[in-house]
């Protein structure tokens, strides 16, 4: 990888309980449409302000992702997913009783939406990637930055396509790999690796369409 970001800040935080000052600095840069890079209880991901359009290109251009690429929105609460997600009471039980935690719930886009990230759907349903992270770390930073981010997996154009969701989660590695093309990390230490559940919750009936490193059951 050859995509620098400038200066890169490598904040050691505490797993359980994040110092706040720490995480403020985090969500500061991120709010000045900075890159970060987040522990999450599905590996470290890399994550930005929902308006950050700068950040979000050097993000397509740091894992060569074409415009319809789609992002997931993390929030901090089921109150914050259904402000750009639509939710039957299906999707709503479901987000309810496996929130906070790792899954990723493809659902219908609402109207508060941003254009750009519905002409990134994954189909023409125009849907969008919804989770509700359970790490303290991910969080904290969610709420220091007051509203919801745009996330993406750690995956670099040559990884393995099989291999690279299992990849992310030791930090000293995320750091070699990832911190010289960010702004900031917050670095936890060891957290759980990923992938996430994926449940896709725009068909006739929810259904799983991927299990992750910690299964769901929909019954």
């Amino acid at each position: 990888m050859s995509i620098a970001a400038g200066e890169s800040v490598r904040l050691d935080v505490h797993p359980e309980t994040p110092q706040a000052r720490l995480v403020e600095r985090a969500a500061q840069r991120i709010n000045r449409d900075g890159l970060a890079l987040c522990p999450t209880d599905a590996g470290y991901a890399l994550v930005w302000s929902l308006n950050g359009t700068g950040a979000e290109e050097r993000v397509r251009r740091l894992r060569q992702l074409d415009s319809r690429h789609p992002f997931t929105l993390f929030c901090r609460s089921i109150s914050d997913a259904s402000r750009f997600a639509r939710l039957d009471d299906p999707a709503f039980r479901l987000l309810r009783r496996l929130s906070p935690g790792p899954v990723t719930f493809i659902l219908p886009a609402s109207g508060q939406l941003p254009n750009r990230l519905k002409q990134g759907a994954r189909s023409k349903r125009r849907d969008i990637g919804i989770r509700i992270p359970e790490h303290p770390v991910a969080q904290a930073l969610l709420e220091a930055c007051g509203d919801v981010l745009l996330s993406t997996t750690l995956r670099s154009p040559d990884m393995d396509a099989d291999e690279a969701p299992f990849l992310g989660n030791e930090a000293d590695e995320v750091a070699d790999l990832w911190l010289h093309a960010v702004d900031v990390m917050l670095d936890a230490g060891h957290c759980a690796p990923g992938p996430t559940s994926i449940i896709d919750c725009t068909l006739p009936a929810p259904d799983v369409v991927r299990q992750g490193f910690q299964p769901v059951d929909l019954a």
